[in-house]
C-alpha cells in the first residue's frame, strides 16, 4: 500500500499549447505500471478551456466545483456541473473548460495506450468558445 499525502505532488500551470487561459492542474497520481490509469483535478477560471484533443481510451470527467461547458465535435456545448460525470469514447474529438463567468473543476480519469493518454490538437478559437 502506497498514500501520497495532500500536496506531495505540487501544482501546475496548464501549458499554453493545452489550454487557453488559466488553468491549474493538481496530478493525483499515475501509478506504475502495469496500470494505465492517470487523474488530475483540473480548475479552469473563467472561459479558460482545453485545446481540441482525443484520448485513445477514451476520459470520463466528474464535475466537482462551479459551471463548465464541454463539446464533442459537431454537436452542440452542453452545460456541466458539480457531480455530473461526462464520459468521451475514445478517440472523440472534444473539449471542455469553464463557462464565461465562472470557474469549474473537475477530477480527470483516463489510460494511456502506447506511452499516451491524449492526443492534443488546434486550440478551441473564441469563435468556437461563444457559439
Amino acid at each position: 500500500m502506497k498514500i501520497k499525502r495532500v500536496g506531495s505532488i505540487a501544482s501546475v500551470p496548464g501549458p499554453k499549447e493545452w489550454f487557453t487561459g488559466t488553468v491549474r492542474i493538481d496530478a493525483h497520481f499515475a501509478p506504475p505500471e502495469p496500470s494505465r490509469v492517470s487523474t488530475a483535478a483540473v480548475t479552469f477560471e473563467p472561459s479558460a478551456r482545453t485545446a481540441w484533443h482525443t484520448h485513445p481510451v477514451g476520459q470520463t470527467l466528474i464535475v466537482t466545483a462551479g459551471h463548465g461547458w464541454a463539446q464533442k465535435e459537431g454537436e452542440a456545448i452542453q452545460d456541466i456541473y458539480p457531480g455530473d460525470i461526462i464520459y468521451f469514447e475514445p478517440e472523440e474529438k472534444h473539449w471542455h473548460g469553464a463557462a464565461p463567468d465562472t470557474a469549474m473543476t473537475h477530477v480527470t480519469i483516463q489510460e494511456e495506450q502506447n506511452g499516451s493518454p491524449v492526443t492534443w490538437m488546434e486550440q478551441v478559437s473564441d469563435e468556437q468558445y461563444r457559439k
